[in-house]
């Protein structure tokens, strides 16, 4: 698995209630709704990170 990096993250609040319903509609946290939403970002951008095997 790879290594996690903490940091701050600012947002307005009207974006992060939009963002902690949908993690609560997908049986998320909001820390794992952001993530997904930007691995989902990097993947249609193709600039996904890719395994060190690959």
């Amino acid at each position: 698995m790879a290594k996690k990096k903490a940091f701050a993250l600012r947002l307005n609040e009207e974006m992060l209630k939009a963002i902690e319903k949908w993690a609560s509609d997908e049986f998320r946290s909001t820390n794992g709704q952001i993530e997904w939403m930007l691995m989902q970002s990097l993947k249609d951008a193709k600039r996904d990170p890719k395994n060190k095997d690959e």
